[in-house]
């Protein structure tokens, strides 16, 4: 039958019982699957996270043009992260960069909302904010994501035993220097 037709034979089910065939044009059905894949790949959307790395020590005009390329970032539909990295006994303040991210948050809360609450991992300090709804060019915003946004910077508050980690870490690496002063060396020097 498939040569009369001019077609292929075509074993589509080759699992079943018994195994199920179809009569067409293979050549055609390969083209229309690969157009089918690729028409799924435009329609995907890709979620990009850009990172801005500040400092508590950052100066006002430093993280203002920071917080532009964030801005622009946001109105693109990715994903900003900010982080503060500490150095050295920056780490005892960690009030400081809290500080920082809640102002970086309060200035995009107008096209970005607050994904991931700050959070300290180690030296770094960071959070994430995602554009508001939809992405691409300037997402509108209502006065119900405003308010999401605000109640959002509201309760960016790091948890009491995160600045309790932090304290113990400190009076830790204290100890550990107390153990190693001059007083502790061996007579014999």
């Amino acid at each position: 039958m498939a040569h009369q037709a001019e077609l292929d034979l075509v074993e589509v089910a080759p699992g079943a019982n018994p195994p199920v065939c179809r009569i067409m044009n293979f050549g055609k059905f390969l083209y229309e699957r690969t157009k089918k894949e690729k028409e799924a790949r435009k329609a995907q959307t890709k979620i990009e996270i850009k990172e801005i790395r500040l400092r508590p020590k950052t100066n006002e005009h430093h993280r203002g043009f920071k917080t532009r390329d964030a801005r622009r970032w946001l109105e693109e539909g990715m994903k900003v992260k900010v982080t503060i990295r500490f150095r050295g006994r920056e780490i005892t303040y960690p009030e400081i960069a809290l500080e920082d991210l809640r102002e970086i948050a309060q200035e995009l809360s107008d096209i970005g909302i607050v994904e991931q609450k700050p959070d300290l991992e180690g030296r770094n300090m960071s959070m994430v904010i995602a554009p508001t709804r939809g992405t691409g060019k300037k997402p509108k915003t209502s006065t119900s994501s405003t308010n999401q946004a605000d109640k959002n910077i509201e309760d960016m508050d790091i948890e009491d035993d995160v600045l309790d980690d932090v304290d113990d870490d400190f009076d830790d690496d204290i100890a550990d220097d107390e153990s190693n002063s001059i007083e502790n060396l061996p007579s014999k020097i």
